[in-house]
């Protein structure tokens, strides 16, 4: 009689992933197996606190009720049509999310890059046929040390060579600025400028929150020059900030919107393009696509995410616990704590490198239960999802005096 299998242990199902799996990632040593909430489970029942949320696809917690219920009632009546045929959820989806943002027309679409690539189409597309510029010379001009995505045109605006360093030949057309630098701006832009592409704060570079005016200036400077102001929300918006979107902290409304991560409940990849009439009406049909863009499993759960949104609660949230967030991170500077930016539920901690790099203190805070992720040296991001609780979020702060300690 065959004895039966052992259970797989973390470290066991960690060397598994070693032959098999591209090594695109440097995942931190922990193996999850469940989560509900703001917390997660490893193979062997350790719990953990959650306070990266998926870089911000998570913020409604893990398997938020009315998501999943919304998810099981759609997958028991229909997941996929493509869109050859039309189906009963999208319309709503796009309606509801056009109110929200404020805009009119929305672009359905999967992942975070897929949403700034068609971002990058339509703007060429509206630079021809609207702007009027000469075929083929279309610009966009964007900040240094953004990020995008990581499809070879979004690498070819890059200044991250980890992200850059193999993969060229790099797409033309777009010129890089400094970030949060009104003055650069205004020199890059001329007549070929078809858009400007920012994000409304830089997630990955370490919560870089710009100047107060830098986006109203954003702003004008494009009405000014005609051209588009696109907003990369992918990582801010979406109740992050403590707002439904980070450039209504400057009353800022841009003429092209790119979403995802939240927008799918940490269920589904759900991205959409949002813009004004003008902008998305440039497409006609052939000219963009996406088998799964807009099916109805993801409209109906991105419905849901809208709901949810609608009421404000989770914008209150992360704005009343980010006060809890920023001013624990006060009593800890100079405590090991060099620096750090925060808005609403999100913050870039700057740590001594002497204490460590980035790297290091995750894998410290992992061990006390707490899940972190680094970027750049000794820089790690905070962003639980908007529903921590505020006992939970003293924890971690805690948790991050302890290590640093």
């Amino acid at each position: 009689m065959t004895a039966p299998a052992r259970p797989r242990t973390s470290d066991d199902l960690i060397r598994a992933e070693e032959p098999v799996l591209a090594h695109n990632y440097h995942p931190l040593p922990v193996v999850v197996a469940r989560a509900e909430g703001t917390w997660v489970e490893d193979v062997e029942g350790n719990r953990y606190l959650d306070m990266l949320a998926g870089y911000s696809a998570l913020n409604f917690g893990h398997r938020h009720p009315a998501l999943i219920e919304a998810a099981h009632r759609q997958l028991d009546r229909l997941t996929l049509t493509s869109r050859a045929f039309h189906n009963d959820r999208l319309a709503e989806f796009a309606e509801r999310l056009a109110e929200l943002t404020g805009l009119d027309m929305v672009l359905p679409m999967n992942t975070g890059a897929e949403a700034v690539e068609s971002g990058i189409k339509v703007a060429r597309k509206w630079a021809y046929d609207v702007k009027g510029i000469p075929a083929d010379r279309a610009t966009i001009v964007v900040a240094a040390e953004n990020f995008h995505g990581r499809t070879t045109t979004i690498v070819s605006f890059s200044t991250d060579e980890t992200a850059r360093a193999g993969f060229g030949p790099f797409t033309p057309g777009f010129r890089i600025v400094p970030y949060n630098d009104l003055a650069a701006l205004e020199e890059a832009v001329d007549d070929t400028t078809a858009a400007v592409l920012i994000e409304p704060i830089q997630g990955e570079a370490g919560v870089i929150i710009p100047d107060d005016g830098y986006l109203a200036g954003v702003r004008e400077l494009t009405r000014r020059a005609g051209c588009l102001f696109i907003a990369d929300e992918i990582q801010s918006g979406l109740g992050r900030t403590g707002r439904t979107l980070a450039v209504e902290h400057e009353d800022v409304v841009p003429d092209v919107l790119l979403l995802g991560k939240a927008l799918g409940g940490g269920i589904v990849p759900v991205s959409a393009v949002v813009a004004r009439r003008e902008v998305l009406g440039v497409l006609h049909p052939g000219e963009h696509g996406s088998t799964f863009g807009g099916n109805p499993l993801a409209a109906a759960v991105g419905t849901a995410v809208v709901e949810l949104l609608e009421t404000g609660e989770f914008q209150r949230r992360a704005a009343e616990l980010g006060v809890i967030l920023r001013d624990g991170l006060t009593e800890l500077a100079g405590k090991g704590v060099t620096g750090f930016r925060s808005r609403g539920l999100w913050a870039g901690v700057d740590v001594d490198p002497a204490l460590g790099t980035g790297r290091e203190i995750s894998e410290r805070l992992m061990r006390e239960g707490i899940l972190v992720k680094d970027t750049h040296g000794s820089t790690i991001r905070l962003a639980p999802p908007l529903t921590i609780t505020a006992e939970e979020l003293r924890s971690a702060l805690a948790a991050l005096e302890k290590v640093l300690a």
